[in-house]
């Protein structure tokens, strides 16, 4: 039988070099050398006043370095990034074998807030100069995760009044059952149970009477209407996915397309994408050439923001809801559908036809500006001229004691039973003709060869970096509260992405 050596994985006292550890081309060299040698930490140091009195801290450069190193291995628990530098040999040269308490470690990264910018420009200005930033397209897209927030404790003021009262009344209720059973003999448990549910009943009542009065107001959405609040997290918001509701944020990433650098980050607590995506586009221009061609897919469309785009003279690809309905490259994409899911599927329901008569049923003399009804009947006209949504036209409309009896009634009305008279609208052009709709001009734009062509590449830009951060590196939630942490987390998490991207360049090896 043949003999081995023998393999031990028991601990032993090693003497080894820490720095020998970060190979040349790996992650953590890269990571190390830039925080070392190219980006400036120097702000950090105004968070200290130890220059005299007081015990060192830890260095800002290691602490990076450990929390970085930590995300790209897919560990985000402080708890755990602290075990790692105590026994994984690579966090302990990171580190130099300093074991940050993991204390130390939330603080940090939760106190980082207008810090993280300067550093992710910083690396973004490393990638420039390696010549990873093509600036030919930037696409945009982003990713809905959920936060540190319970999406049970979401609504409104209103929302939450109702609950306060409808606690405080079944409070009162149990306490006024006690009073008259007091008489009775109650087995002590049960009596010790209701006294311990009425009690948490009055705290819960208390509490959401505190925050209501801490919080005045409903939040307010772009066009000002009211938002569910949260009450442990009121930047969050409660978002439809294709994987159910779930209460977090949107991370949104400006992708560019030569080599998957991410340019710009964002987190926000809005459901909406369509307001994210002027912001976006203002925080690239510093990087933008007037060339740099900005592609988003249909959820960041409205003729508000393509309208916006071309007066800014932006070069952009937004597509709408219906583009691939006019693409014969997915014509036959209904057979790779399922049921539809209410929360993915955004097409509008088909309606059936209508068996009512319509508008070219009836006789309408645009000159002497009159109009008959199938049954014979003359209609009434409703003022000089009728706009709806800028087209002009007339308005006629039946008489009660024409419609009410008529023998075509069921043919003539959708609801017979409860609408009175027969309405018809005949129209005859736009109020103004020299109005530019900027949706139907995106729309040819992105319909034409080129536009397509440069369209496809969105898909192949930016769904690879969110493949990266949500599987490799395991980011399936945002840890922290509050918009300003968690945007602090996606923009480490991005910074993480950008690094490997020097690192497989050759940075720094």
């Amino acid at each position: 039988m043949a003999r081995y050596k023998p393999v031990d994985t028991q601990p032993k006292f090693i003497a080894i070099d820490l720095a020998a550890q970060l190979l040349p081309g790996t992650f953590e060299h890269a990571l190390h050398h830039l925080l070392e040698h190219a980006i400036d930490l120097t702000p950090f140091d105004a968070r200290y006043r130890n220059d005299t009195t007081g015990a060192p801290a830890y260095a800002p450069a290691m602490l990076l370095r450990v929390v970085l190193f930590a995300y790209s291995r897919g560990l985000v628990s402080s708890r755990a990034i602290a075990r790692a530098c105590e026994d994984h040999v690579t966090f302990i040269a990171l580190s130099g074998d300093s074991r940050p308490h993991f204390t130390t470690i939330a603080h940090f990264v939760s106190t980082l807030g207008d810090q993280i910018a300067p550093i992710f420009a910083a690396v973004l200005a490393v990638c420039d100069r390696q010549g990873l930033i093509g600036r030919e397209m930037f696409a945009i897209d982003g990713v809905k995760l959920p936060s540190n927030a319970s999406k049970h404790r979401s609504g409104t003021r209103a929302d939450f009044a109702r609950q306060a009262e409808k606690m405080e009344r079944t409070a009162e209720a149990m306490l006024a059952r006690h009073r008259a059973e007091d008489a009775r003999a109650m087995e002590p448990t049960l009596v010790a149970k209701d006294a311990a549910r009425c009690e948490r009943l009055v705290q819960d009542a208390a509490e959401l009477r505190t925050w209501l009065t801490r919080h005045p107001d409903d939040r307010r959405g772009a066009k000002g209407a009211a938002r569910k609040s949260n009450r442990t997290d009121n930047e969050s918001a409660k978002m439809a996915t294709s994987k159910g509701v779930i209460q977090g944020y949107t991370g949104v990433a400006t992708v560019d397309a030569a080599h998957q650098i991410i340019v710009d980050a964002q987190a926000h607590g809005v459901g909406a994408e369509q307001e994210l995506l002027l912001p976006v586009v203002a925080a690239t221009a510093p990087l933008r050439s007037p060339d740099t061609l900005i592609t988003a897919d249909a959820g960041y469309h409205s003729e508000a923001n393509v309208r916006a785009l071309a007066e800014a003279e932006v070069p952009a690809l937004i597509a709408d809801g219906s583009m691939r309905k006019r693409d014969a490259r997915f014509a036959t994409q209904d057979r790779y559908t399922t049921l539809p899911n209410p929360l993915y599927d955004k097409s509008r329901p088909t309606r059936p036809p209508l068996s009512v008569f319509g508008p070219e049923d009836f006789q309408y003399d645009p000159v002497a500006r009159t109009c008959v009804c199938p049954a014979g009947r003359s209609l009434y006209r409703k003022g000089a001229a009728n706009v709806t949504r800028d087209h002009i036209g007339e308005h006629f409309r039946g008489a009660k004691r024409d419609c009410g009896p008529c023998p075509l009634r069921a043919q003539c009305l959708r609801t017979p039973a409860t609408t009175p008279v027969r309405n018809v609208a005949f129209f005859r052009g736009r109020v103004s003709t020299q109005r530019v709709n900027y949706s139907a001009l995106m729309r040819e734009r992105i319909d034409t060869p080129a536009g397509r062509m440069q369209y496809a590449q969105r898909f192949a830009t930016v769904e690879p970096v969110f493949a990266n951060l949500r599987h490799n590196k395991r980011l399936d939630r945002f840890t922290l509260r509050g918009r300003t942490k968690v945007d602090t987390q996606w923009k480490l998490y991005c910074l993480v992405h950008n690094i490997e991207k020097l690192a497989h360049a050759g940075y720094a090896s």
